[in-house]
C-alpha cells in the first residue's frame, strides 16, 4: 500500500523530528544586534587566558600495562572457548542437515578442518586486533573486541543449540 507523502507527516517519529528542528530554527534566529546595545556594553571583553586543569584521577590516566597480563588472558581463553564450543555445535548442526547461517563462515562449513581453520583464524584475528588496539594505545577496545566476540559466540552457540 503506497502512501501519500502529506500522510507520513502524522507518523510520531516525523512529527518529533519536525518539532525539533522547529525550534531549533528559532532559537538561531534570535541575534543580537550591536547597535541596540549601550556603548561600554558592546565594547570588547579583555582575553583571558584559559589553561586546561590536570587531574589526577587514575581512572582517566592512560593505563599502560603488558600485552598478556591477567585481564587479557582470560578474554582471549575465554573467547577461544567459545570459539571452540561454537565450532562443536556448528559441525554437529551441519551433519545433521542443518545450513549455516553466516556466509562467510558456509564457504569453509564443506569439511570440519576447513571449519576448524575458520574458528582458529577468527580466534587470531581477535587476537591481533588487540594487540593493534594495544599498541595504538587504544586499551578499552582492545579489551572490547574480545569481549565482543565471546558475545557473538556465545549467542552463536545458544542459536545452534535451540534450534537443533
Amino acid at each position: 500500500m503506497r502512501m501519500h507523502w502529506f500522510l507520513s507527516i502524522f507518523k510520531p517519529r516525523t512529527a518529533f523530528l519536525l518539532a525539533v528542528l522547529g525550534l531549533c530554527r528559532t532559537g538561531v534566529a534570535q541575534q543580537v544586534s550591536f547597535e541596540l546595545l549601550p556603548a561600554r556594553a558592546a565594547s570588547p571583553a579583555p582575553i583571558v587566558k584559559i589553561e586546561p586543569v590536570q587531574t589526577e584521577n587514575p581512572r582517566e590516566a592512560p593505563r599502560d600495562h603488558r600485552f598478556w597480563d591477567r585481564q587479557n588472558s582470560l578474554l582471549f581463553a575465554t573467547s577461544a572457548a567459545f570459539s571452540a564450543a561454537d565450532f562443536v555445535v556448528t559441525r554437529d548442526n551441519l551433519r545433521s542437515g542443518g545450513q549455516e547461517l553466516n556466509p562467510a563462515v558456509g564457504v569453509f562449513g564443506h569439511s570440519s578442518a576447513g571449519l576448524a581453520m575458520n574458528f582458529v583464524g577468527e580466534t587470531a584475528g581477535v587476537i591481533g586486533l588487540s594487540y593493534i588496539f594495544h599498541k595504538t594505545g587504544h586499551h578499552k577496545l582492545e579489551r572490547a573486541v574480545s569481549m565482543l566476540n565471546t558475545g557473538a559466540s556465545a549467542a552463536a552457540v545458544t542459536f545452534g543449540l535451540t534450534h537443533r
